[in-house]
């Protein structure tokens, strides 16, 4: 089934259209807090010299972010207006600039993979569960990861009955576009009000540079949609050379768990 399928029937949320609106809101100061965002999750204060994938691009701010820290990038989403998105941000800011390359590309394309190489930093915020198959992304993004490198994921926490309840609310918002209205209103004093709320009162910045709006609707509308528990992650990567570097869990609210891993660097007996 190819993408615009997905979408007329309704299973698959338009992750493109929301990030076009997102552009028009994009600031200084939300790049500037992409930016800070990538250097707390990677211990690092510059990414020059690196080579950098972003693994579902989106509206392309964090591999702006990525090259404006100096890294070669390599950016890529499966949604096309997602690709036009990240593409009129290097437009904007590196026009003509061979140390990022942004194309259309399945993380769920084997072939595509194997021609792309590997990487210092595999970054992928919030993606790998709206691919419909999200383990086999994981085993998929693992080979990416140069040894020695850091792979930077953010997946949906598993809260249970509380997860199969937004299951359903995206199920709804896709399927019954007369229901939309409905969930918006019934879900906007949560997904916006109070967080608008608690960074007024906090003084909060804007978190990762990102749209409460925009993060509204992906989360109303985000299919596919798969969870995962914060240890079941630890656990499979683990188990695949990686050793957890960071991890930043969302407790019992909903969003993302986002974990950095570090690939072990192999070496022989005799050293």
């Amino acid at each position: 089934m190819t993408h615009g399928e997905e979408l007329r029937r309704g299973e698959r949320f338009n992750f493109g259209a929301n990030w076009t609106r997102f552009l028009t809101q994009l600031t200084e100061q939300r790049i500037g807090s992409a930016e800070a965002s990538l250097k707390v999750m990677l211990g690092l204060s510059d990414l020059t010299d690196r080579r950098f994938l972003d693994v579902g691009s989106g509206s392309g701010l964090f591999s702006l972010a990525a090259r404006r820290l100096g890294a070669s990038v390599y950016s890529f989403d499966y949604d096309p207006q997602s690709v036009a998105c990240t593409a009129e941000l290097k437009r904007r800011y590196f026009p003509e600039d061979d140390k990022w390359i942004v194309t259309q590309a399945s993380v769920l394309d084997n072939a595509f993979l194997a021609r792309v190489g590997s990487f210092d930093i595999v970054y992928s915020w919030g993606v790998l569960h709206h691919t419909g198959a999200m383990w086999r992304a994981l085993e998929n993004i693992a080979p990416l990861v140069s040894e020695g490198g850091k792979l930077h994921i953010a997946i949906y926490n598993d809260q249970g009955y509380i997860s199969r309840y937004w299951g359903l609310v995206k199920r709804i918002y896709n399927h019954v576009v007369l229901f939309r209205p409905i969930l918006i209103c019934l879900h906007w004093p949560y997904l916006v009000g109070l967080r608008w709320l608690y960074r007024k009162f906090f003084g909060c910045s804007l978190e990762r540079g990102m749209s409460l709006s925009s993060d509204m609707f992906d989360w109303l509308g985000g299919l596919p949609f798969e969870v995962a528990r914060p240890e079941d992650i630890f656990s499979y990567f683990r188990a695949r050379g990686f050793v957890l570097d960071r991890l930043k869990t969302r407790g019992g609210s909903p969003g993302c768990n986002e974990f950095v891993f570090c690939r072990r660097t192999w070496t022989s007996d005799s050293d």
